[in-house]
């Protein structure tokens, strides 16, 4: 049985799973193979991700394709009620509620592993840390499962390195039809989205620093610097900040943006990445996003330590006065920007996303009985096969090498 808020909101969740089907076709193409083949017959699928319309559809094709799939959040704001609702009346159980407390949100999760799953979809890793530390005994069935995080592969590889991963893992996140469109494309787009929605400020001629130039970063800042921003970077790595630079960014030390940004994104996937030194340095009125998967990377309890006051002044905004005088606003509680002051990824791009996941808890369910605990990469067929529908369904062709080309370049 479900935990929602409210059943009754089922129609309009409906309403928006069936408009992102319409823009998701490699998923659509699976799901025509997949539910006369059912593939997933028997397998117990359990999914932390964000509960929204995109989602929603990954988990419905992955029934339709015969697993039993249990879902939870992995974001309480990112949560949607109505998709929620929506999800459940089309069959699969649903664990989230918008807006629940921390305690709430790990019960959800907890009584979504409690079917001791086959699979797991794991999106920031929370799944793994209860499954290692709070509720082993929910993996007693746990063949494997996929992650799709930049923050979440950080958890396993650090895992991994310790000798205390103890499940095969498919680092989804690292697949080219992956990070190469989703963290770059859908995170630029979905940041601005959600920065312009919360706000209503115009982005063109605004000092916009972005804090981390991984692909979600770059994405940020080429969509900023699109809408007419002057965009700063900060990095902790050369080679990032080398790159930056020769992309045409300003690249300094967060000590020295501070001063100059009238907006700040954080998307490094690291903790205390703006803290008490950095906002009090910050010009009255400075707005502040996060756009790494955990709230951390704004030191949102340095900030409140050197407030004043603290109020809600809009929707997604919390504004803070500081003993200095200024004021800085906070939007999102420091949370995800893009999914919880907005609609998150575009349906496009999370096709390509899902489909990779989808096509990797099937390799799992096959084969992941025969590997060793770990974090793999994913599997080469998959990621083509799926940059290969994608092409196909943008009405794109692509030349092919000849069997002397083939030859001379050393593939046969």
């Amino acid at each position: 049985m479900s935990i929602i808020r409210d059943a009754s909101l089922s129609a309009e969740g409906i309403k928006k799973i069936d408009w992102v089907r319409g823009y998701m076709p490699i998923l659509d193409e699976i799901e025509k193979e997949f539910s006369v083949t059912k593939p997933f017959s028997g397998v117990r699928i359990a999914m932390s991700i964000h509960l929204e319309a995109k989602t929603a559809r990954f988990a419905h094709m992955l029934k339709m394709a015969g697993a039993e799939v249990f879902a939870s959040g992995c974001n309480s704001l990112s949560t949607k009620d109505d998709v929620c609702a929506g999800l459940d009346s089309l069959g699969i159980e649903v664990n989230a509620v918008h807006g629940c407390s921390d305690r709430e949100y790990y019960d959800h999760l907890k009584t979504t592993l409690s079917h001791k799953p086959d699979v797991i979809v794991d999106d920031g890793g929370d799944f793994i840390k209860l499954l290692h530390e709070e509720c082993p005994e929910y993996g007693a069935n746990l063949i494997g499962g996929c992650e799709e995080t930049t923050t979440g592969i950080n958890r396993l590889k650090a895992m991994e390195r310790a000798g205390i991963l103890r499940y095969p893992m498919i680092d989804v996140n690292d697949a080219n039809s992956k990070h190469l469109f989703d963290n770059r494309y859908g995170t630029g787009q979905s940041v601005m989205d959600g920065i312009m929605n919360a706000t209503n400020v115009l982005i063109a001629g605004k000092n916009l620093v972005v804090a981390g130039y991984g692909w979600c970063g770059r994405g940020i800042a080429m969509r900023a610097k699109g809408m007419g921003a002057r965009v700063i970077v900060t990095e902790v790595d050369e080679f990032k900040a080398l790159e930056a630079s020769m992309d045409g960014f300003t690249v300094m030390k967060m000590s020295e943006a501070a001063e100059l940004g009238d907006i700040f994104v954080t998307a490094t996937g690291c903790k205390d990445v703006i803290v008490k030194e950095h906002f009090l340095k910050m010009k009255n009125g400075a707005i502040l996003a996060n756009a790494g998967h955990f709230n951390v990377e704004v030191d949102v309890k340095g900030l409140e330590e050197i407030s004043a006051e603290k109020k809600n002044v809009r929707p997604y905004i919390d504004g803070y006065l500081l003993l200095n005088g200024r004021r800085i606003n906070l939007l999102s509680e420091g949370k995800l920007v893009n999914i919880t002051a907005s609609n998150g990824h575009p349906a496009d791009i999370m096709d390509m996303s899902f489909s990779i996941q989808a096509l990797s808890c099937l390799y799992m369910a096959k084969n992941g009985k025969k590997l060793s605990p770990g974090l793999y990469a994913t599997p080469e067929e998959i990621d083509r096969k799926v940059a290969q529908i994608k092409l196909r369904s943008m009405g794109v062709g692509m030349d092919e090498l000849s069997e002397s080309q083939k030859k001379y370049l050393n593939l046969i």
